[in-house]
């Protein structure tokens, strides 16, 4: 059914849910994993840039301030890779080949390019649940994605009750 899954992850608390139900999928249909963590300024807990200002005050730029900057940038950049080796490894445990990227740019445009170009037949990604007004204003990654993609999109909100009615039927299948 699937041969190559791309997860699609971030900081964020529902990441979790993500990963297992990527990983669930990929062990029901021996599927390759790849795990994707775009770096973006739009991601909850991505460093504000002090060359940003807003119409409410401004930030005095100076040597000090970049590189604290630079500091929390690099401290958000190996909080992703931790995120995803640590996910790579569990789900390399559990006998699924997996491999990871990281990668700044757009979110959406960024998981459909990798998803063409490693050949992915399913992208398995979160929401925010984002609606009306801050849709229209902020965008929406899995929009841009389920209307841009190649291949199937699973999103993801909440508990996934589906990963473990899967993972029930595949351990039943297994036993006998």
């Amino acid at each position: 059914m699937f041969s190559k899954i791309l997860v699609a992850m971030d900081n964020s608390a529902s990441s979790q849910t993500v990963f297992e139900s990527g990983l669930v999928l990929a062990k029901a249909t021996e599927a390759e994993l790849m795990l994707l963590h775009v770096l973006s300024l739009e991601e909850e807990g991505t460093p504000v840039s002090p060359l940003l200002s807003s119409l409410d005050y401004y930030i005095p730029v100076n040597d000090d301030t970049i590189q604290i900057y630079r500091k929390q940038w690099e401290t958000f950049e190996n909080r992703g890779l931790d995120l995803l080796r640590s996910r790579t490894d569990e789900a390399t445990s559990a006998g699924v080949k997996t491999e990871f990227t990281q990668t700044p740019g757009s979110p959406g445009r960024t998981i459909c390019e990798l998803a063409q170009n490693w050949g992915a037949d399913l992208i398995v990604m979160g929401r925010r649940g984002r609606s009306g007004l801050s849709e229209l204003i902020l965008g929406s990654v899995s929009n841009y994605v389920t209307h841009h993609a190649h291949c199937s999109v699973l999103t993801v909100q909440g508990k996934a009750n589906f990963c473990t009615e899967v993972a029930q039927k595949n351990q039943e299948l297994s036993v006998s």
